[in-house]
C-alpha cells in the first residue's frame, strides 16, 4: 500500500560510536524521504566523522558498536563532521514528519543530541525543533502486532531477507518498505494516516527524548526516574528548586537539560506573575511612599 501523506514523511536510521546518547556520536545517517505525489523516495546518506566538540578531536568508536556495524575509526578519516552537514540535514528534514525503526528510543534522541551540540558548542543555531514533528515508530507498530526485530519484520511483511543489516541506508529502506506492508496487512487496524500511526506507535508521551520527563493524563510533565519518580516537575520545582540545577550540571543529554530549563523558565514566570497579581503589603506600600518622599498618601 502506498502511503497517504499530507506532507513528506522522512524515514531515517543512524549508526553510532555507541549507545550512550550523551557521550556517543553519529557516524552514519541515512534519510529516505517519501514525498506526496512523488513515486520514488528521495534518498540521502552521509558517513560522518564523530566529533567531540569539548575536546576538539574525533570521538573513538566503541568496539561493541564496531562489531555490529563494522565501521572503523579509520573509515571516517576525511568524512564531514555533523557540523559540516547540519545545513543539509535541516533542509532535508524541512517540514517532514518522521519515521524509523526503534527510533523513539535511540535514533531520534541521538539526532536531537547532535543538533543540540551544534547549538551549544558552535556558531550555528539550527532552526529546527524535532519535538514539533509527528513520529511514526514502525517497531512499536510491529511489537504491538507481531513482536520481533527488523530482519524478522522485513522477512514477515516483505517476504525477503534483509541484506546488509546495520548499514544505515539498508535499514532505512527496509523500514520504509515494512511500514507500507504493515498498512496492507492490517487494513482493519491501521489507518493510512501519519497522525494515527504516530499515536498508535507511541508508547509513552515523553517530554524529552531520553524519557526522563513524560506527560501524565493531565498533560503535566512528570519525572520518571530517581527519588522524585512519579512527581510532577512543578511539584519538585516548588519543593526543591535546586533539583533543576542538579539536572543542568549532571550527566544528562542536552535535550533533557533543555526541557528541564524550559520548564524552570515556565515555573519562574508563573511564580512572578502570581506574585505581581497579589495586593501590595504594608511594607511594600511604605517602601513605595519612601521612594516618593512620603507624598504617596
Amino acid at each position: 500500500m502506498e502511503l497517504n501523506l499530507e506532507r513528506p514523511l522522512l524515514f531515517f536510521d543512524i549508526e553510532s560510536t555507541g549507545l550512550n546518547i550523551a557521550s556517543d556520536s553519529i557516524i552514519e545517517l541515512s534519510f529516505v524521504k517519501a514525498v506526496p505525489g512523488q513515486a520514488e523516495p528521495v534518498i540521502r546518506t552521509w558517513r560522518v566523522r564523530p566529533w567531540d566538540y569539548e575536546r576538539g578531536c574525533q570521538r573513538p568508536i566503541n568496539p561493541s558498536a564496531m562489531a555490529v556495524h563494522g565501521i572503523k575509526d579509520e573509515d571516517l578519516a576525511g568524512c564531514p563532521t555533523f557540523y559540516d552537514i547540519i545545513d543539509e540535514v535541516v533542509e532535508m528534514i524541512g517540514n517532514s514528519d518522521l519515521s524509523g525503526f526503534n527510533s523513539t528510543k535511540f535514533d531520534l534522541p541521538m539526532l536531537a543530541e547532535e543538533i543540540e551540540r551544534i547549538r551549544k558548542y558552535t556558531n550555528k543555531k539550527p532552526s529546527i525543533n524535532l519535538h514539533q514533528k509527528k513520529m511514526v515508530d514502525v517497531q512499536n507498530i510491529y511489537h504491538v502486532l507481531e513482536p520481533r526485530n527488523l530482519k524478522a519484520a522485513y522477512r514477515f511483511y516483505c517476504g525477503q531477507e534483509l541484506e546488509n543489516a546495520h548499514a544505515a541506508e539498508a535499514d532505512t529502506m527496509a523500514t520504509y518498505e515494512v511500514l507500507k506492508a504493515q498498512l496492507d496487512r492490517y487494513p482493519e487496524t491501521l489507518k493510512n494516516d501519519v497522525e494515527f500511526l504516530t499515536n498508535f506507535s507511541e508508547r509513552q508521551k515523553n517530554v524529552d527524548y531520553a524519557g526522563r520527563l513524560a506527560l501524565n493524563d493531565k498533560k503535566e510533565a512528570v519525572i520518571t526516574f530517581g527519588k522524585h519518580r512519579g512527581k510532577t516537575a512543578r511539584e519538585v520545582y516548588m519543593s526543591e528548586p535546586s533539583y533543576f540545577s542538579w539536572i543542568e550540571n549532571g550527566e544528562f543529554t542536552l535535550d533533557t537539560k533543555r526541557q528541564f530549563a524550559l520548564l524552570r523558565q515556565q515555573f519562574e514566570k508563573e511564580k512572578k506573575d502570581a506574585a505581581a497579581s497579589l495586593p501590595p503589603t504594608d511594607d511594600a506600600l511604605r517602601r513605595l511612599a519612601d521612594r516618593f518622599n512620603g507624598t504617596l498618601f
